[in-house]
């Protein structure tokens, strides 16, 4: 990857609804070039997809919760059986596998508190394996969906 690389993808990350001809003329290329550029970051998988970003509240989703997963066995069947279980939730946005303890870190959206509550019970207490969960609400994003460093 070079830094023409570089510069398209910090173009695409900040407005992936750019036309080629728009993002050539950025990066400093002619379109066919671009294009190919572009094609091979697409298909070397570096650029993953393209999606729009949805404001959570616009949805009526304004709680949300990370969640520290303490687990009681560590073995291999229930770490997986953990982690294919909590891919299927789908009010968990994010799931992070962590060295130490705790040994699961997810970010959680609901519509409010009383949704929230009615989850960690019903569903994320009853997941595999799970010993301890530790939530801390989130009071305010600083920095979110920000762009990666090129």
């Amino acid at each position: 990857m070079d830094a023409i690389d570089r510069k398209i993808l910090a173009v695409l990350q900040t407005d992936g609804r750019v036309t080629i001809t728009e993002l050539a003329s950025r990066v400093g290329l002619s379109v066919s070039p671009c294009h190919r550029r572009l094609r091979e970051l697409e298909r070397s998988g570096t650029i993953r997809g393209y999606r729009a970003v949805v404001s959570p509240a616009a949805l009526g989703l304004t709680f949300q919760a990370l969640v520290f997963v303490t687990m009681r066995q560590e073995d291999r069947e229930t770490l997986l059986g953990f982690e294919k279980r909590v891919a299927r939730v789908p009010e968990v946005v994010q799931a992070q596998r962590l060295f130490g303890d705790p040994d699961y870190l997810l970010r959680i959206i609901t519509a409010d508190l009383t949704a929230y509550q009615e989850l960690e019970d019903d569903v994320l207490s009853t997941l595999p394996g799970v010993q301890r969960l530790t939530s801390a609400l989130v009071m305010k994003h600083i920095v979110d969906d920000r762009p990666l460093p090129t």
